[in-house]
């Protein structure tokens, strides 16, 4: 399996899009394509949390991607301790549905303490190749 790659980005709008070219090079670096546009899907929701919500003046973030037979885990790691929640917003509310759509699209998420700081908001993927 392929050793676990990881990138630091600056908490600004822009670092979201290049959160989710460096998973998908990734991903199809390491013939991973199966789930690789719901892999890319969610770490657009959690590196735009992580700019929005998580990452305290003059931090960023980290994404981290690592694999094995079975899964693709994602990890987004940031600097507040806050715990994020899924939202259940009107049809009318123009955001609040990304953690919606990481349990739409992921085999499992969850949040775990970073230390020394923050926290790390992880979800993963089945690993299987696409069908034929």
């Amino acid at each position: 399996m392929p050793d676990p790659v990881q990138q630091f980005f600056t908490a600004k709008p822009e670092s979201v899009g290049q959160a989710r070219d460096f998973a998908l090079t990734t991903l199809y670096s390491w013939g991973l394509s199966a789930h690789a546009e719901d892999i890319r899907l969610c770490v657009s929701e959690l590196a735009s949390n992580a700019v929005v919500h998580g990452s305290a003046p003059g931090h960023g973030f980290l994404v981290k991607l690592e694999a094995d037979e079975d899964f693709v885990r994602l990890e987004v790691h940031d600097s507040r301790s806050s715990c994020p929640e899924v939202r259940h917003p009107c049809a009318s509310d123009p955001s609040g549905r990304g953690l919606l759509i990481v349990e739409e699209f992921s085999d499992g998420w969850g949040v775990e303490e970073r230390l020394p700081l923050g926290k790390v908001v992880w979800s993963r993927f089945k690993a299987g190749q696409a069908p034929c």
